[in-house]
């Protein structure tokens, strides 16, 4: 689990709890998908290339960096949309390209329904951004896709995940970090995160 990263961040924890209440309402629980979307991108992007750059100052000349890398944003449709504002706060001129999934809910297994990634890749670092990390189905699809596309940095920036999900993600895709506030005890029958928080998407639009 060295690809495995659970934030210990004193505002993360704080933010999470109140996240997971179940009488936290819609528009509460979207700001803090976003407040903790960012907390979390602040700590996944902390190996970014950096070219070096000198700046004039007030006082004059100072040799400092630039990030030198073109990020993309996957967010899984549609609980994935809610974490992209508080990553854009951060990383203002990523592009955002857009992957539908949904779990079929018998077999629990991901159906891609809407794809308009271009011929070629377009960014060097992709973020796949997805609240829960449950079954990993999803993740390791999308995962999938943006290796096709020609994508060698990749990882996934989640909320919560499964131990479930986080074996089959890092089977699959050991390569690719995994950024998460928590990771919870278990799967229930039917493939919900315990204790984890309720149907984020739901939760996130008010449905």
């Amino acid at each position: 689990m060295s690809q495995v990263f659970v934030s210990q961040h004193p505002l993360v924890l704080h933010k999470l709890t109140a996240l997971r209440d179940i009488s936290t309402d819609h528009r509460a629980f979207r700001e803090l998908v976003r407040e903790l979307a960012l907390l979390l991108c602040y700590e996944a992007t902390q190996d970014l290339h950096l070219a070096p750059k000198t700046v004039t100052t007030p006082m004059g000349l100072a040799q400092g960096h630039k990030a030198e890398e073109r990020i993309g944003l996957v967010p899984i449709l549609r609980a994935g949309l809610g974490l992209v504002e508080g990553v854009q706060e951060l990383l203002p001129n990523v592009q955002v390209w857009h992957i539908g999934l949904y779990r079929d809910e018998k077999t629990l297994r991901p159906v891609e329904y809407y794809n308009r990634l271009p011929t070629e890749p377009t960014v060097q670092v992709c973020l796949v951004l997805d609240p829960m990390l449950a079954t990993g189905g999803s993740a390791v699809a999308t995962i999938d896709i943006l290796k096709r596309w020609g994508v060698t940095r990749i990882k996934f920036l989640g909320l919560i995940a499964a131990p479930e999900g986080v074996e089959r993600l890092t089977t699959a895709h050991p390569d690719v970090p995994i950024h998460v506030a928590a990771v919870d005890e278990r799967l229930n029958e039917i493939g919900f995160i315990v204790p984890g928080l309720g149907d984020a998407g739901d939760r996130q639009f008010g449905t």
